[in-house]
C-alpha cells in the first residue's frame, strides 16, 4: 500500500514539468543593482555660469575627471574655486586653496591632482599665469584649460 502511494508520487511527478522560480535572482539582481547605486560616487565638476571658456576647434573633453582642482576666472579678473562665493584676493590664497585640495587628494589616494582652469575668454592673460604659478607653488603642475569644442 505504501508502495503504490510512492509509486503514484513519482508518476506525478514524471508527469509534471519542471519549473524554476526566478523570484530569488530577481532579487538578487536588484540588491546588487542598489549596493553598487550606493557605493559608487559620482565626479561632479561645479561649472561657474559667469564664465564664458573660449572656443576651440582641438578642444577635447578629458576622460579623467579624478583629483581636479577647479579654479574660475571671470573676466574681471577675480578668481574663484569651487565655491563662487569665495573670492581669492592674493596668489597665496590661491595657492592654499590647491595645496590644501592636494592634500585632500593624497590623504585619499587620489593622484595625481590637476588644476582645471576655467578662464572667461576676455580675461587678462596675466590673471591665468598668476593661477598657473600659484598651482606651481602648491605642486600642481597639470594644468586641463577649459574650452567649448566647436565643429571643425
Amino acid at each position: 500500500m505504501a508502495s503504490d502511494k510512492l509509486r503514484n508520487a513519482i508518476e506525478a511527478l514524471d508527469e509534471e514539468e519542471m519549473k524554476m522560480d526566478m523570484s530569488s535572482m530577481i532579487d538578487l539582481v536588484f540588491l546588487l543593482l542598489i549596493f553598487f547605486m550606493v557605493s559608487s560616487h559620482l565626479i561632479i565638476v561645479q561649472i561657474d555660469k559667469r564664465v564664458e571658456p573660449p572656443t576651440a576647434k582641438n578642444a577635447a573633453v578629458a576622460e579623467n575627471a579624478t583629483g581636479r582642482v577647479v579654479v574660475n576666472v571671470l573676466s574681471d579678473g577675480r578668481i574663484f574655486g569651487d565655491d563662487p562665493n569665495s573670492e581669492f584676493a592674493t596668489s597665496d590664497a590661491i595657492t592654499d586653496y590647491v595645496d590644501s585640495i592636494k592634500q585632500r587628494n593624497t590623504d585619499s589616494g587620489v593622484t595625481p591632482t590637476r588644476l582645471h582652469l576655467r578662464a572667461d575668454k576676455n580675461v587678462d592673460t596675466r590673471m591665468i599665469k598668476k593661477v598657473v604659478q600659484a598651482a606651481g607653488e602648491a605642486g600642481v603642475f597639470d594644468v586641463i584649460f577649459g574650452s567649448y569644442v566647436v565643429e571643425k
